[in-house]
């Protein structure tokens, strides 16, 4: 299709895009406010960021599955759907718990945008071409990314709009988007015998549950070392070990296991989960660096990450246009992961007096980094796997990306717990007052703490988000250690939806070639004697080629 033909055809599913997107970021800057007023405590916080991940990242396996059976359009609407409900529960919340549950409702819906928007995408666009249009994502990106903080700012610094539209407001974008992809979106769709393996789908969704549930809880709602520990890694370990099982027998897996067999897909899933770990990990806390550890507004705070979500635009959109131009890949991923490493590293020696010129540096090399890896990654993934298990293998993506995300978020909120509290402790100590609690359970509101507990709360808040980057940098280490392992491969010219019908045909086409029983021939040994001219067919079945004066080729 032409550029404006595609354009047109994704339109929806920018929206869509933009919708998931806006959702994120606009809550960011509105978590520390919304905790505060419903009187929740540091892991509430985590909980409320937690809850959508964890939902997103259980479902998306599943998601990935039924877009390699069903319709890709009518799944994406109905993940749309589950989004708008979600967000309006959200919205109409009344204590911490409700608000955790509708984060979960859009968690689901998330999953399925996370899975869908890339299989849409190699089903509309040949992998050498992607390139061309990854300015129009990542400005989709960078724009839900920027304006999302700004909104949010606004909003909970409005009075009588207040934090509760920061849900509302993704509404009328979601609406928008499934009115769009009906109208815009046509894929062809093959028609197959669906045999959904439901034992498989349950079986992973319960372990992989039990096992984020763990890492999100340890050490701060239970001991490490307990019952609940037993219970939730014992029984997660042995639900997955029964997944592997069950999968490796189904007709149809959720997960098929031999997709790991490839070599790029297996590489690029291990990266995936180690850049979700210390990507997600590390910046999801960076809106509360700037509003306890820096003092500064929801509106102020949105502005400061201008830098970081510029430098994944810039990068994103230049590698994608080299790409195309070239075909060359690898270079970026590698690019990307050491520019990704460097920025965590930069991070980790910040400081609540740290200057702004200094953070936008660094949040410009972590930014740069992650807009030449991140799409990347799927990009090399998808163009090396059949197009019938092209949905379950980006799923396969998206859930290492997910799972990397969510353990991230909850062992390095755990580290900033945990050295928030040493640090309050000290300066306790040191003869002052904890505020809110102490301990580091609740997050303070800044504004309205005395100035020697101010200074108290923005120390601990810039020594331990620090401490939190510098736990993430390896991560990003082992990252590139993966990337370096990757073989780069030609880019593909032709369409998910074109190779899905070339490999049919092929299939076709193998089970109307002739078998032994087939030719007049006794066995095979008697063909072999008699020769391809008394024994129609053996030509192939042995394995030979027509000669070249046979063939008509010189």
């Amino acid at each position: 299709m032409p550029p404006r033909q595609v354009l047109h055809a994704i339109s929806g599913l920018v929206a869509g895009l933009f919708v998931a997107i806006l959702a994120g970021t606009v809550v960011a800057n509105a978590l520390p406010r919304i905790t505060a007023e419903l009187g929740a405590r540091q892991s509430s916080y985590t909980w409320v960021i937690i809850a959508e991940l964890l939902a997103m990242t259980a479902t998306v396996p599943l998601w990935g599955k039924l877009s390699d059976l069903y319709s890709k359009k009518l799944l994406l609407q109905m993940s749309l759907s589950l989004f708008v409900v979600g967000s309006l529960v959200a919205g109409f919340s009344q204590g911490v718990g409700m608000l955790i549950f509708s984060r979960v409702v859009q968690g689901v819906g998330a999953g399925g945008l996370t899975a869908l928007t890339q299989v849409v995408m190699a089903a509309v666009i040949p992998p050498r071409k992607l390139g061309r249009y990854s300015g129009v994502f990542g400005a989709v990106f960078s724009g839900a990314t920027v304006a999302g903080p700004l909104i949010g700012g606004l909003l909970v610094d409005t009075s009588w709009l207040g934090w509760r539209w920061c849900f509302f407001i993704g509404v009328p974008f979601a609406l928008l988007a499934i009115a769009l992809l009906q109208r815009t979106l046509h894929l062809p769709h093959v028609r197959r015998d669906v045999k959904i393996d439901w034992l498989g789908a349950f079986l992973i969704v319960a372990g992989v549950s039990a096992l984020l549930i763990w890492v999100s809880m340890a050490g701060s709602t239970f001991d490490r070392f307990s019952w609940q520990t037993a219970a939730l890694v014992g029984g997660g370990t042995l639900l997955l070990a029964a997944a592997v099982r069950v999968e490796s027998r189904a007709a149809e897996p959720i997960i098929p296991l031999s997709i790991f067999r490839n070599r790029t897909v297996a590489l690029t899933s291990l990266a995936s989960l180690l850049v979700g770990v210390g990507l997600f990990g590390g910046t999801v806390f960076l809106s509360q660096f700037f509003q306890v550890a820096m003092g500064k507004s929801p509106t102020i705070a949105g502005l400061m990450s201008l830098p970081l979500i510029l430098g994944s635009l810039a990068a994103s959109t230049l590698a994608g246009h080299r790409i195309s131009a070239t075909g060359r890949w690898k270079r970026y991923l590698v690019a990307g992961t050491v520019l990704m490493t460097a920025g965590l590293a930069l991070l980790s020696t910040i400081g609540s007096h740290t200057p702004f010129v200094l953070l936008s540096v660094y949040m410009a090399v972590l930014g740069t980094g992650v807009g030449m890896l991140m799409q990347n990654l799927v990009l090399a993934a998808q163009n090396d796997v059949p197009a019938d298990t092209l949905g379950s293998a980006t799923a396969v993506l998206s859930f290492s990306r997910s799972v990397g995300g969510t353990v991230g978020t909850s062992v390095l909120g755990a580290v900033l717990a945990h050295r928030v509290a040493t640090e309050l402790a000290a300066g306790r100590t040191a003869g002052g007052d904890t505020p809110g609690g102490g301990a580091g359970h609740g997050v303070p509101d800044v504004m309205t703490l005395p100035a020697p507990l101010r200074a108290l709360v923005e120390n601990a808040y810039g020594v331990a988000t620090a401490e939190l980057f510098f736990w993430a940098t390896p991560f990003a280490l082992l990252a590139l250690i993966a990337v370096l392992f990757i073989e780069e491969k030609p880019l593909k010219t032709t369409t998910s939806t074109e190779r899905l019908a070339e490999e049919s045909a092929l299939a076709a086409g193998s089970r109307a070639l002739p078998t032994p029983t087939d030719t007049p021939c006794a066995d095979l040994a008697e063909a072999s004697t008699r020769g391809s001219g008394g024994c129609p067919g053996t030509t192939l079945l042995l394995g030979r080629r027509p000669s070249r004066r046979a063939s008509g080729r010189p």
